[in-house]
Order: structure tokens, then sequence, then C-alpha cells
């Protein structure tokens, strides 16, 4: 029988062949923590490597995921659908073992991690999803939710913000299934970081109301055991596990050295190495004894059948809610979504009502979440300007964690890396909500929602130089064509509250993108429109306004601007320019449809104008170098919004004349 250290040897040994044969990545952390994935996989990760998504599987993540052979050797050794072959393609086109673990791209890899500390907010996510829907929906008796979140870290998970965002929310839910294993060697690119890196962690997370467990020795299983079982015995509190590693464990030249963290080895010294690690087998071999000792895939398929076993049994006890369980687990949407949404819509345009979109957006929730208990919804402290309550929504809490809404208090970052964790556990359609400047600070998390095409609603407010008073630092300006500009996402800027509700409806029908729904604080007047206009709302630009004949000119418009272009094009009508306004609510859904539509929208041969109280350049896409734009070159200033509105020249009779002159 195979000792530990000869099975955490077998991950040394791949992680260090597998970078020496790309001639890039990172053999330091995997040699490192190779003794606390070892006891952590073989001993208590609950999984079914025939089976990687099986519903009640643990969850594991490597937030630091630049040592990313660590994940592949662990799943090639127990049993996953990942070749021999496969690790010999690290970091290699179309290969299943990209340079950092990717979602979708490897089985049993559960979220794409590379920038540090999201995989540890998408942690906290998991584990809150976990607590969330075992609450909905575990019976006396009938557990079917019962799962644990385990996530390996480093120093630069522990030194990025996002970390300390995502943990001190997890400790005020008490998260007690989440196990973040800290993997203390002291060492990041620049060298050794007592230079720049003198945080207390143990205070810190016990400050945040962390169970932490101190100076583990993260080369000695049974220190390792010792406290994983601490761990799991704790429901009340998620718990930090400290591990003092020695990065590049068995590298007689290269072991606790920064050489180690992001470089081959070399030849010469992966020979060393195998010598004193004992491991006297060539690149890529692993003996089978030592392949039979990690394999998982008998125990992975008795813990999937006992599950099943289970969940027959709660079938029996509780079968509307075992339908509603595997519906949601399923990702479908309910049956009457679309007539709920459709008659909704319809009797918004029957209301035509002026209200600010922000507002028109709450109203859109709270006539669709009802009938959606999968919603999931949230701010960043700012749900009463964001508007993202509703008469059904309930607060997670530590006490209460059957809710559907999440205080997220002014974390905008985390918030956005733990929607991603929700979305990926499965179960629930997250929305948060920040003001849309704001999306700066949450940019690269929301960057990943699109990079792993999960479905997460990014509600933002606040769109425009029309918020006013706040200034330049809150008007918003580059960030629309920022998330314009972002592959496999949705933005969408609706006119008024009909296409505020299509972009809602569409919103949560997309299962394969994240959306942005950008909303503004002013009044915006509701626009006339029949129910095939409705209907092209969906397609993201369509003709809201029209004239008589051959338009001599095209304007394009998005938010509160459409309503001003509305206001031009009627007075270019009655003087004789015969104008087409298009609302163009999303720039990505029309630039999706085919070229006999986007032709008919917007004919070649017209001149065009856009307007938008947002940067203009982005607008060239559209309108060409013959064409015009109206909008900003520069940042807001502090102002009532109609001042700032003509300050900035963004008027009907601004647009009146830009037109006649590009006509």
């Amino acid at each position: 029988m195979p000792s530990r250290s000869d099975l955490a040897n077998a991950i040394r040994a791949l992680s260090m062949d597998a970078v020496q044969k790309a001639k890039s990545g990172h053999p330091g952390m995997p040699m490192g923590m190779a003794d606390i994935a070892q006891v952590l996989w073989c001993d208590y990760l609950k999984h079914n490597p025939t089976n990687p998504q099986w519903f009640d599987r643990d969850r594991f993540m490597l937030s630091n995921g630049h040592g990313s052979m660590l994940q592949y050797s662990l799943l090639h050794l127990s049993g996953y659908d990942l070749g021999i072959e496969d690790l010999k393609q690290f970091r290699q086109l179309d290969s299943r073992t990209p340079g950092h673990p990717e979602f979708g791209y490897t089985p049993g890899v559960e979220t794409t991690t590379g920038p540090l500390g999201q995989g540890f907010a998408n942690a906290v996510g998991f584990a809150l999803a976990e607590k969330t829907l075992g609450a909905q929906f575990n019976r006396k008796g009938h557990t079917i939710v019962d799962h644990y979140t385990y996530v390996f870290m480093g120093d630069g998970c522990m030194m990025e913000g996002v970390s300390h965002e995502a943990a001190s929310l997890a400790g005020t839910q008490g998260l007690g299934k989440l196990i973040a294993f800290y993997d203390d060697n002291g060492i990041s690119i620049d060298g050794e970081v007592d230079g720049w890196f003198t945080d207390d962690t143990v205070k810190r997370f016990e400050s945040y109301g962390w169970q932490v467990i101190p100076r583990v020795n993260g080369h000695d299983p049974e220190e390792i055991d010792q406290a994983i079982e601490t761990a799991r015995a704790n429901l009340e509190q998620p718990t930090l596990i400290c591990c003092k590693t020695i990065i590049g464990f068995g590298s007689p030249n290269k072991e606790g050295k920064e050489s180690s963290h992001g470089a081959a080895l070399g030849d010469d010294e992966i020979t060393l190495t195998r010598e004193k690690l004992g491991w006297q087998h060539a690149p890529f071999e692993v003996p089978q004894d030592i392949y039979d000792a990690w394999d998982a895939r008998g125990k992975g398929r008795k813990a999937e059948s006992d599950w099943n076993d289970k969940f027959t049994e709660y079938k029996a006890a509780y079968p509307d809610l075992a339908a509603e369980f595997e519906r949601r687990m399923k990702g479908e949407l309910p049956a009457n979504f679309e007539q709920v949404a459709n008659d909704y819509i319809q009797s918004v345009n029957d209301k035509g009502e002026t209200v600010a979109s922000r507002k028109a957006s709450q109203n859109a929730i709270e006539a669709l979440a009802p009938n959606l208990p999968e919603l999931f919804g949230g701010s960043a402290d700012l749900a009463g300007s964001n508007l993202t309550l509703w008469s059904g929504a309930k607060g997670v809490s530590q006490a209460e964690p059957d809710g559907n809404y999440c205080f997220y208090g002014v974390r905008e970052f985390g918030m956005t890396a733990i929607m991603n964790g929700f979305a990926l556990h499965g179960g629930f359609r997250p929305y948060g909500a920040t003001f849309l400047i704001f999306m700066e600070y949450a940019r690269n998390a929301v960057r990943m929602s699109a990079l792993m095409k999960q479905p997460v609603i990014h509600v933002y407010t606040h769109d425009s130089i029309g918020l006013g008073e706040d200034g330049p630092t809150h008007q918003p300006i580059e960030q629309l064509a920022n998330l314009r500009l972002t592959p496999n996402l949705d933005a969408w800027r609706p006119a008024d509250a009909v296409e505020s509700a299509v972009a809602w409806k569409c919103a949560i029908q997309a299962d394969d993108r994240p959306q942005a729904l950008v909303f503004s604080r002013q009044g915006l007047p509701h626009q006339a429109r029949s129910d095939e206009q409705i209907a092209d709302i969906e397609k993201g630009g369509y003709v809201l306004k029209d004239c008589d004949g051959t338009p001599a000119a095209v304007i394009i418009a998005t938010g509160s601007e459409v309503g001003l272009a509305v206001e031009a094009a009627d007075q270019l009508n009655s003087a004789g320019t015969p104008t087409r306004v298009v609302s163009m609510p999303c720039t990505q859904r029309f630039d999706a449809q085919g070229a006999a539509y986007r032709e008919s929208v917007l004919p070649n041969g017209i001149k065009r104008v856009a307007v938008e109280a947002g940067i203009a350049d982005y607008w060239y896409k559209y309108v060409g170098l013959d064409g015009a734009i109206l909008g900003m070159n520069s940042f807001g200033e502090s102002a009532p919004a109609g001042d700032l509105y003509k300050h900035f020249g963004i008027t009907a009779e601004n647009l009146v004349k830009l037109v006649k002159e590009t006509v």
C-alpha cells in the first residue's frame, strides 16, 4: 500500500513534469500544497469522478489558480476523464488543461480562477448558495442539500481586497460548511512577502467571525487531518486552516524560493528532486498501485447512489418540493414564465407612464419574481437607490438562511464574485446592484461572469450625467462602452418602462451569458409602440419612430436620450428633413441579428447620428466616419441634471442642428 507521501509525490511529479514540458507554469504551489490536497481529496472530499455534475458533491476551488497543475493532477489521479495525454498538453492550444483552471474546459473544475482572491469569493457564493438552498428545501429527516465548499488560497489571495470583502460577509452569514486552506509559504513573485505583507491573518479572520486553526504543518498529514476534523465539526462558523508550507517542496535548490513559483524547475533540478523525493519513475509515469490508491470512482458512485436513494424518499414525502428542486437544478424556467412576462409587458405598455427606469426595473421584479423562486437578489448597500427590493424579498442571515435577498454591504467586487459562485452552484438566478460608476470596483468579476458564460444579472442604476448633483465622481461616462465591448455579455439601457420590462424578461431567459441592466435615476417618458415594435425590442435595436418615405437621416439613441431623439425627429420631420428614430437598448443583441434585419433598421447609404449621454467614441461603429455623434468627451460636473444636459449640449435643439449639418 503506498504511503501518504507516495500519493502526494505523484502530484509533485506530475506537476513539475507538465510545467517542464510546457516550459511555463507554476510548479512551486502544487509541490507545496500536495500533502494538504492528498489528505483532503483522499479522506474527505465527497465527489464522483464518473459524474462531475452530481448535485450533492462537495465543491473544491483553487483560488490560487496559477497552481493549476495541482488541480489537474488531482482530477487525473482520482479518476476524472482527464488522461495523461491531457496533462502532457498543459498550457497548449485547445487542451483541456489551460494555464489557469477554466470552467467548461476540464471536468471537475468548478470555476475559472487565476485573478487572485476571486476563487475564494466564488467559494463564499457556493457556500451561501448551499446554505440557502438547504434552508429552502431540506425537511426534517430529509436532508438532500448537504455538502461542503473547500477552497485553497495563497498569500496573493489574502492580499487582494476582494478576499477581505468576501471573508467579512462569510463570517457574518455563519457559513459553517466553508473551509479555506491558506497556503502560508511566505513567497510571492517578488520574493519573500515580509517586505509587503505583514498582516496578522489569524486576528483578521477571527475578527470576521471565522474559526481559525493556526500553525498547521502543511506537510504533516496527521495535523492536516485533525484540522479538517475540527473545521467540519463547527457548523456555525466558516473555518480558515492556516497551513505553513514550503513552496517547491522537494526541490533541493529551489524549495522555499521564488524561483520555484512561476517557472519550470529545469531538467537537472527535476532529476535531483526525483532523487530527494524517492520518486524513481519516468516523466508522466505513475505506478498502478498509486493510481489504485487515488481512484475515487467507486466511492463516488456509492456516494451518489446513496444520495439518489435519499432523494427518492424525499420525492415520495414531498413530491411538489422535489419537482421544484429538479426544475431549479436543471436551470429551467417555470413553464408559464413567457406568458407571465409578455402579459406584464403589455400591461406596462397599456399604462404608458413616465417613470425612472430604475423604478420600472423594480416594478418588473415585483411582477416577475413571485413566479421565480430561484431569483436571488441583492445590492451593495444601495437597495433604496437601486430599487432592487420587492414585496416578497427576504434577506438571508445566519439566523434565517432561507431568504432570497442578500444585503451585501459596500462590497461591489465581493458581491459580483459571490454572485458568480451562486450561478455556478446551481439552483439560483442571481441579480445584484450598484451604481453604474461602481461597476469599476467589480469590473474583473463582471469579466469573469462573461468568461464563464454564467447567467448573472448585473443591475446598474444612475446611468449617466442625469444623476446630477453627485458630480463627476458618480457620473458614468465610459462604463457603458466597457460593458458593450465585453464578449459574452449583453448590456441593456432601456428607454422607458416597456423596454425595461423586456430587458428583465430577456435577462431572465438568457441562460448562457450574463446581462447588465442599466437604468436611469430620472423619469423617462413612455414611448408609443405597436405590438410588432414591442416584439422587436428583444432584437436589441428597432425602428421606434419612422418618417414618411425614405429617411434622410437616422437617429440612434438609448435610454434617457431616446425621448430627446423623438423630440428632435418631430422637429426635423416638420421642417422637411425626413428622420427615423432607432432605439437600441442592447447593441450586442442587435449585432447578433441577421444582416437583412439590421439593414431594415439601419439602411446603408442613409446618414446616421447617434446620441447618448456617455462616451461618444463607441458609436462610430454604427454611424461611420460620415455620421455624427452627440455625446460626452469629458467627465461630468456637479449640477442638476437638466443644467448638465444643457451644459454639455445634449439637447433636442443641438441634435436637430447636428442632423441638419450631417445631412
